[in-house]
């Protein structure tokens, strides 16, 4: 069979469900007239085209193949591959007497071509250069245990390059989640649509690179379906950082007030520095008399205030634009009462940090406002532990929402955007040196700097989550492992100027 598909497709932007995955397969067979195993051998044909295109001197192989259609396709991509001269050695964990329909197909088709297969054993793990995972892809409905998990495990063991099929093996289709055990496979190739399991829970640690493959499926089978999470993309910040009037002055790019520093003057000073080099035009730190010399130290370009009274806080918020309240705060008096007094206001929010745990202790509502929790903040908002939201991070994020107003921006790894009950925004790109103290407090200064600079909130999020993920990105190329929240301000002058990718 010819290759359909030799190079690697774009990833789309919408995120689907596992039960929306099924209705597009029914959609293309029964509606576009696809049959299955047209679609299955496509599967096979594109992943074999991946595996060719991230291990080109991979001549041994060792696919592992289950009982479902993700078997099926193991059992083309095994058939094509021995038919382009590789050495494939097929490890079947289910009796292929067992399979139906078109995994069955699949199955004779590989032996009438002469391939032969065998029970798994570690010793298939040996000599080889890459390995398939096809046993369950996203048909898991039972935690993983006996002798599928001590094949996953063996992989997992090995130390060798594994391209999953569609989703790495015992990783929940909807929530990410392991169920027992899951391949951590270096790459994964998934086929028709993206899945939200690829982006939620545990996902980041078991998917690896994502390619995507839509097997000539017509769109008309995706667009019947609303996507549960669409993708941050560069496309967002044409919006958020238009072209500059060349008569522009410093008050048409926005005016943002952080409030904070009280505890830890270099929280606010990350902040007000990532808001300036996100393109404010001003950018004042409202915080305590003993804080303002280090801050300004750090940043000369930054204003620093501390106000004697409520009417002197009260007067820099009227000034600005946008404020910004949290980082480096502290749960003191004072802090409360610089609290309250930003939230007496009808200006635009972004609240992180200690105004997010004084905000749980007094919960409210409010329209224009965005909260920027990490997990255990986002226990405290909604009084559950932090393993509670791991579990069911979209869940939380919704129900953050509900709770109290505005939008939310649920951050870690696969950090979530979202307002009421629009499609949430899922950001795929960052990098563990990001979990840094401090990173949070570069990403408030961004959102604050586009809300200031005329962005809607949501939009604003959206924008300065994926800013701040690429200015990660970027610093990372020097490693991840000690990089500091000030290399992430260094960075983001080059991701808000075009051109933007």
């Amino acid at each position: 069979m010819a290759s359909i598909i030799g190079a690697m497709e774009t990833l789309p932007i919408g995120v689907y469900a596992a039960a929306q995955l099924r209705a597009m397969d029914r959609h293309a067979i029964e509606t576009d007239g696809i049959p299955g195993y047209t679609l299955m051998q496509r599967a096979g044909d594109a992943a074999l085209s991946a595996l060719r295109r991230a291990w080109p001197g991979a001549c041994r192989l060792t696919v592992v193949c289950g009982a479902g259609n993700n078997g099926g396709d193991g059992y083309v991509l095994a058939r094509l591959a021995r038919a382009a001269g590789l050495q494939v050695n097929v490890c079947a964990l289910v009796d292929p007497r067992r399979l139906g329909g078109d995994a069955a197909r699949a199955h004779a088709d590989f032996v009438a071509a002469g391939g032969c297969h065998a029970g798994f054993t570690s010793a298939g793990l040996t000599g080889i250069d890459v390995i398939v995972d096809a046993l369950l892809g996203t048909g898991i409905d039972r935690p993983v245990d006996g002798a599928l998990r001590d094949c996953i495990e063996a992989i997992n063991s090995s130390g060798l390059p594994v391209l999953a099929l569609d989703l790495p093996s015992g990783l929940d289709a909807d929530t990410g989640l392991v169920h027992g055990a899951a391949i951590a496979a270096t790459r994964t190739i998934t086929f028709v649509a993206l899945k939200t399991g690829q982006f939620l829970g545990e996902a980041p640690d078991h998917v690896g690179v994502l390619e995507f493959a839509g097997l000539d499926v017509p769109e008309s089978a995706r667009t019947a379906q609303t996507p549960v999470l669409l993708r941050l993309q560069a496309s967002l910040l044409a919006d958020a950082l238009p072209r500059r009037r060349r008569s522009a002055h410093k008050g048409d790019h926005g005016r943002v007030l952080i409030v904070g520093g009280l505890a830890m003057p270099g929280a606010a000073g990350l902040a007000g520095a990532a808001a300036l080099r996100a393109g404010a035009g001003l950018v004042t730190v409202a915080t305590q008399a003993q804080s303002t010399a280090p801050i300004v130290a750090g940043r000369p370009e930054l204003i620093c205030v501390a106000p004697k009274s409520a009417a002197g806080l009260k007067t820099l918020l009227d000034a600005a634009d946008a404020v910004a309240i949290g980082p480096g705060l502290g749960r003191g008096r004072r802090a409360r009462r610089f609290f309250d007094a930003a939230l007496a206001g009808d200006k635009p929010l972004v609240l992180d940090a200690d105004a997010l745990n004084v905000l749980a202790e007094r919960p409210r509502k409010r329209s224009n406002w965005i909260l920027t929790p990490h997990p255990g903040e986002a226990a405290r908002l909604l009084g559950v532990d932090t393993a509670s939201i791991q579990r069911d991070r979209l869940g939380s994020l919704r129900a953050i929402t509900e709770r109290y107003g505005g939008v939310c921006v649920l951050k870690g790894a696969g950090t979530l955007v979202a307002a009421g009950a629009a499609t949430a925004w899922v950001c795929d790109r960052g990098n563990p040196g990001m979990a840094t103290a401090g990173s949070g407090d570069v990403l408030t200064g961004i959102i604050a700097a586009l809300i200031a600079g005329g962005c809607d909130p949501l939009r604003a999020a959206a924008a300065g989550v994926f800013l701040h993920a690429c200015a990660g990105d970027r610093a990372a190329t020097a490693g991840e492992r000690g990089l500091v929240a000030g290399d992430l301000i260094d960075e983001l002058r080059g991701c808000v100027n075009p051109p933007w990718s």
